[in-house]
């Protein structure tokens, strides 16, 4: 993936992060006495933190980001996302049953 298509992917996602995670504490902060702005506000933003370290741990390690780390450092965040490490599990399992 080329340079500026791999940053917009990146920042498309952030703002993607940002917004599930907004959106699904609605109700809590609702239910919490704590302003609906507020509890979004802090919600997106701990999810985009919580990427935004991933990626850069990753790119501190070699001084790239493969499409590979980029998809892993978003997955944590996406609780129904496949990791690299599930599928390679789930494919052992389909080999293991049928042999």
């Amino acid at each position: 993936m080329g340079g500026v298509k791999s940053i917009w992917n990146i920042l498309m996602r952030i703002v993607a992060v940002f917004a599930a995670n907004a959106l699904a504490v609605i109700g809590a902060g609702a239910i919490a006495g704590i302003s609906v702005a507020k509890a979004m506000t802090v919600a997106g933003l701990s999810a985009v933190a919580v990427v935004v370290e991933k990626l850069a741990r990753a790119f501190m390690d070699d001084g790239k980001l493969t499409i590979d780390e980029i998809n892993a450092a978003f997955s944590t965040t996406d609780k129904n996302a496949v990791t690299v490490q599930d599928q390679a599990v789930e494919i052992r399992r389909k080999k293991s049953k049928t042999a």
